[in-house]
């Protein structure tokens, strides 16, 4: 357990590199109590709800079963022309449209990276996260989660959005044209941590694109965000801990659970969603210093600039050209 006043004064602690591997394994144990049980994985089944054919590439709007016995509202975006054989998770933020934030032209500006990436040659399976887009419940609001949390005691909802997202992976590696050694993710906010988050758990997730999507305890003034609230709760098991000022983990320990894997974080200086950027640059290099104990410095690439909450093209340009290269 870590104190938070500690954190705040002192900042992320470094990372046991010489024992990595024992000390890979508690981290990851203590990231699975707080997350919750996940279903096993299942064959991928999917059904075909749409079919639209766009310019450069082909749209499929698709339904796929997940081993709890939900049903998870994706698009899948093909290229036209011959894919690279790359396939990429493009996770969405925390936005009402959900999926159409990210693989449709109706997307935000900033925001359309899976169309982007579906015209850079790659297959793009973009899922909606629950509470988004077409898994908003009949009168309920976007982003509540409290029904959720009240029907599956023990299970945090970013546990429920790993598990969708983890066979919506099964589902893209088995989709035709894409090699199931080369599956990447990428996202902004919300669909950014839940990115290296997948690939902490998932070795199947090869690289992973983090847009202002990394933030520290160390720092954060509103570290209730990360419990139970009355908007969207990711961890409600971490509540009682947060109340006595104290945590399981530090954040970097878990994006080092994607070492040594090919990991881009951009982080802006002017984000008013996470604002305690210092901190978590510290955080980063951290992780940054695992990477080079372990031989992969050149994996793990930093971006800290002057901007908002946002994924700006001369961010992404470089994003993509990260994913292409290390998905190749």
């Amino acid at each position: 357990m870590y104190d938070l006043a500690d954190l705040h004064r002192e900042g992320p602690p470094a990372l046991p590199v010489d024992d990595w591997t024992a000390a890979r394994a508690t981290i990851l144990q203590r990231w699975l109590d707080v997350l919750g049980p996940m279903p096993e994985l299942i064959e991928p089944e999917h059904e075909v709800l749409e079919v639209t054919r766009e310019p450069d590439h082909v749209r499929h709007h698709i339904r796929y079963r997940t081993g709890d016995g939900d049903q998870v509202p994706a698009l899948v975006l093909v290229p036209l022309d011959e894919p690279t054989g790359a396939g990429v998770m493009a996770l969405h933020p925390t936005n009402a449209a959900g999926k159409a934030d990210v693989a449709t032209a109706a997307g935000r500006d900033g925001r359309r990276y899976g169309l982007d990436l579906v015209r850079q040659g790659h297959v793009v399976l973009a899922p909606d996260a629950i509470t988004a887009g077409e898994r908003i419940a009949a009168g309920a609001d976007p982003f509540h989660t409290a029904q959720f949390v009240a029907d599956h005691p023990g299970v945090s909802p970013v546990a429920k959005m790993l598990a969708d997202h983890r066979q919506g992976v099964s589902v893209l590696a088995a989709w035709p044209g894409v090699d199931p050694d080369r599956i990447g993710s990428v996202g902004h906010s919300l669909g950014a941590y839940n990115s290296w988050f997948l690939a902490g758990i998932d070795d199947r997730v090869r690289a992973v694109v983090s847009s202002c999507g990394f933030a520290t305890f160390a720092g954060d003034s509103q570290r209730h965000r990360w419990g139970q609230r009355d908007w969207f709760s990711h961890f409600p098991l971490l509540s009682k801990d947060l109340d006595d000022g104290r945590v399981p983990f530090e954040f970097h320990e878990i994006m080092a659970l994607v070492a040594p894997k090919p990991v881009m974080s951009w982080v802006a200086t002017a984000d008013r969603i996470f604002p305690n950027w210092s901190e978590s640059t510290q955080g980063l290099n951290r992780v940054f210093d695992l990477y080079a104990a372990l031989g992969h410095a050149d994996r793990f690439l930093t971006w800290v600039g002057h901007g908002p909450h946002d994924f700006p093209a001369q961010v992404s340009s470089v994003a993509y050209d990260f994913l292409s290269r290390h998905l190749s």
